[in-house]
């Protein structure tokens, strides 16, 4: 199967047809937050991921899907990669205030995190009620059309196969591989392939993807050795509560958030002069999702799996609940991991505004910051931050930044190409730079490789990848047709049947048991009045088609071995099986019945005057000399059978019945219209 990069050609032929693969980025190109890609390739047309960004509101948060207004109606399939809102959070909106008529799926501790996630989200959103993109009703609403999917479960929707992956990024995070007439794209959403404290690395996939729609977060960047990263961060900790501090941790409610909480309570029982100082998990959520998490335990690595047949680690002994301020007792120094972790409004927020003024507190950033979040901005080490009031406060507290973010580094993501080694790579979810930089460092890593090369695009929002593959379109024989073994150059008649992208040659009758569809034939009977005698329609007929047969028994003439056509009290009744070729002898039928009817008050046939046999003989090898040239006519008749050869084909021509036997069908006619044309015009009739 070859590709081709960008084509700028118009395509006219029908979608279903094209050889055509289109990728078109509605959000995530160049950027990270909103993520959906559209595909398109051979008429299907999938979704992957449906996010809003995390630094807009509104309207303005949602993926560009006015630019494919007119096509959302003709989305066959939405999947969402994991519950993150930057990749669901415009899933309510989209199922219930568009005109998807498609089937969405997800995994099922996805579904099971995604509603409790969106509901947290409306509550905490900071815009007027009317510039909501969607209420607790319409994420009610929308859970029952989402369906679930087992990692590793295969699944076809119209022509569409698809299963998923583990992606490692978070609890249910999935990496998808779909297949559309042979072609597979692999779309990994955010993944990590290594395992930390409670879930196991991305999966590799045993199938090789002609195209693979790849995160680039984090670039070139490469990720600090786990066990260094942690010992940093429970230094800081540390360090903000010894000099009385507050330490605020701002995450999401779920995902990283299970990560440092494992951290931080092993932490706190291996240091028992910690033990009065506090650490709350601020979340209205953290009941719920950590019943979820015990839930889905065995989707989880094998540390945690062992560990619970002990004890449930995500019972924490050092950490408890916070549901709102109102609970807080804000006396003395404490950490707090508080959602969301971009700090846009929130337990974060309404923290970090009370606490940003003093210098003894400290913020630690333990995950990816989206452009134009607060998380991104304080990053900076501005001189003073901006409330949600619109009060300007002093910012001195410390700020650090230690990445516990479970996206791949460079180091992953050139292993993760290096064994999949797919010929075309999109790259994804990433700002402008990062992308840049991930795109240059891969051609460089491959610019002298000879036997592997490699094509990668960052297209921006907007902007359409196109790759033109070309595969073989192959039939297989099924049913009887398939039961005896071909020779070369055999030519096989049936029915050719295409159902999504395979196609099968099968005897009509087969149909029935090789697809869903049912083979019947329609008899057309046709009466005509008719008056004159059996004989002058016989003569007429036979002047017709010169093989008209008497069927004795029901006083009856075939005509054309199609026709019948019976008389019955001053009435011709015609009967056939109608298809098109079976419809034209018919009316053929139908135009001697009526002359023969207009001419019966005036002529009085009899029956045929014989002719000479030799005589017919000489015009017949004169004929056919002329059709087909004297050689290959042999002059001799034997037993009444005239023998002719064309091309090393050989017929034989009885002269008594005028029948014709021969191999090629095609010749077999040719010469047998002639031989029964010849007759009837050298046969005369006495009236």
């Amino acid at each position: 199967m070859a590709a081709s990069g960008r084509k700028t050609t118009t395509n006219t032929m029908p979608a279903e047809e094209s050889d055509q693969l289109v990728i078109r980025p509605l959000g995530a190109g160049q950027e990270v937050g909103r993520s959906c890609i559209l595909l398109e390739y051979k008429g299907k047309k999938i979704l992957l991921d449906c996010g809003i960004h995390p630094g807009m509101n509104g309207l303005d948060a949602l993926p560009y899907f006015d630019s494919v207004q007119g096509e959302i109606q003709q989305l066959d399939l939405l999947l969402i990669s994991h519950f993150h809102l930057d990749h669901c959070g415009a899933l309510p909106w989209f199922l219930q205030k568009t005109s998807f008529k498609g089937r969405c799926f997800m995994t099922h501790a996805t579904k099971a995190i995604y509603r409790w996630i969106l509901s947290d989200y409306v509550k905490v959103s900071n815009i007027a009620a009317d510039k909501m993109l969607y209420g607790e009703k319409d994420i009610e609403a929308s859970m029952d059309k989402i369906e679930t999917i087992n990692f590793h479960q295969e699944t076809e929707i119209n022509g569409i196969k698809f299963w998923c992956y583990n992606a490692g990024h978070v609890l249910g995070a999935a990496m998808f591989m779909i297949e559309i007439a042979g072609v597979k794209i692999l779309y990994t959403g955010d993944f990590s392939r290594q395992e930390d404290r409670h879930l196991m690395a991305a999966e590799m996939p045993n199938v090789q993807p002609d195209v693979l729609i790849i995160e680039s977060t984090y670039g070139t960047h490469i990720h600090e050795p786990r066990e260094e990263r942690e010992a940093r961060f429970t230094g800081l900790v540390q360090d903000i509560v010894n000099r009385g501090g507050r330490c605020l941790i701002p995450v999401f409610a779920l995902g990283r958030a299970q990560e440092l909480l494992l951290i931080l309570d092993e932490y706190w029982s291996a240091h028992p002069e910690l033990h009065d100082i506090p650490i709350y998990y601020a979340s209205s959520l953290a009941k719920k999702c950590m019943s979820v998490y015990q839930t889905y335990i065995n989707a989880m690595n094998d540390k945690i799996r062992k560990q619970i047949s002990v004890s449930n680690p995500f019972v924490f002994k050092h950490i408890s609940n916070l549901k709102s301020m109102d609970h807080f007792d804000d006396i003395g120094p404490s950490i707090v991991m508080a959602s969301p972790g971009m700090m846009q409004s929130g337990l974060s927020r309404e923290l970090f505004e009370n606490w940003c003024t003093d210098k003894r507190n400290g913020v630690i950033i333990a995950g990816y910051c989206v452009e134009g979040t607060l998380a991104k901005h304080i990053l900076s080490e501005p001189e003073e931050i901006i409330t949600m009031t619109g009060q300007k406060l002093p910012l001195r507290c410390s700020v650090d930044y230690i990445s516990f973010s479970a996206h791949t580094d460079y180091r992953q993501t050139s292993e993760f190409v290096r064994l999949l080694r797919p010929p075309h790579i999109v790259l994804v979810h990433g700002e402008q730079n990062e992308m840049s930089r991930l795109k240059a460092a891969l051609i460089r890593e491959y610019e002298d490789s000879t036997d592997y090369k490699i094509d990668i695009y960052s297209p921006r929002n907007g902007q359409i990848v196109e790759l033109l593959f070309r595969g073989e379109k192959m039939a297989k024989v099924v049913g009887t047709l398939a039961a005896k073994h071909p020779e070369q150059g055999e030519k096989i008649a049936g029915v050719l049947v295409k159902r999504n992208f395979n196609y099968h040659i099968m005897a009509p009758y087969d149909l029935p048991s090789y697809t869903d569809l049912n083979t019947s034939t329609v008899t057309q009977r046709m009466s005509v009045s008719y008056t004159g005698s059996s004989s002058r329609l016989h003569y007429y007929l036979n002047q017709l088609s010169g093989d008209v047969e008497l069927i004795p028994d029901r006083q009856a003439l075939r005509v054309f071995k199609a026709v019948m056509v019976t008389l019955e009290s001053r009435i011709a009744i015609m009967e056939w099986v109608a298809n098109p070729v079976n419809d034209m002898y018919a009316d053929a039928v139908l135009s001697v019945i009526l002359k023969a009817e207009s001419d019966s008050t005036s002529v009085k046939v009899q029956a045929p005057v014989k002719i000479d046999k030799s005589h017919f003989s000489e015009c017949l090898i004169e004929l056919l000399s002329d059709m087909f040239g004297s050689d290959c006519v042999n002059p001799l008749i034997r037993q009444d059978k005239l023998i002719m050869t064309v091309d090393d084909i050989s017929a034989a021509i009885d002269l008594q019945s005028l029948d014709v036997q021969c191999e090629d069908d095609i010749l077999q006619q040719m010469i047998s219209t002639a031989v029964t044309k010849l007759h009837l015009a050298i046969t005369p009739a006495k009236c």
